[in-house]
């Protein structure tokens, strides 16, 4: 079931027990921290599951009219169990009734590392459409892909 969190330390408790189990994903521990930090301020959706919380996604502002997916995570237990595409439909609900127009996720460019190709596939299915690649923001070895959406 999913469920917005309003309580900042819930929200941080929840964002580090899932960013910590996906380490594969989340492995540089000053971004992983700030992930969870900023988790606090921003709209928070987990999946709860028997009174464990499995996955969660957050929401952030980056401009009047446009809100990014700023970080999300299923524990690998739950991963190709629909949880993420359930999480994504409640966010984009969720944003087009704030009054945003757009939604935009920032990922590893697909072909670099097989693990982001499964995410680049799942935002590409959820209706994301490639933006832009900016190779500069995480470095060479990282270049970052842009997604974004219409939300009307």
């Amino acid at each position: 079931m999913i469920v917005r969190i309003e309580d900042k330390n819930l929200k941080k408790a929840i964002a580090r027990r899932v960013l910590e189990a996906l380490h594969d994903w989340f492995e540089v521990d000053e971004s992983r921290e700030k992930y969870i930090a900023e988790s606090a301020d921003q709209i928070f959706l987990a999946d709860e599951e028997d009174g464990e919380y499995a996955g969660f996604l957050c929401l952030k502002e980056t401009g009047k009219a446009t809100v990014e997916l700023a970080v999300m995570g299923v524990l690998k237990e739950f991963h190709r169990g629909g949880i993420g595409r359930k999480l994504f439909e409640e966010a984009r609900k969720i944003a087009r009734e704030e009054g945003y127009e757009f939604m935009q996720v920032k990922t590893v460019q697909m072909g670099v590392y097989d693990d982001y190709d499964i995410t680049n596939r799942f935002y590409l299915a959820c209706g994301f459409k490639e933006f832009e690649v900016i190779r500069e923001l995480w470095g060479e070895g990282n270049p970052c892909q842009i997604y974004v959406m219409s939300l009307v």
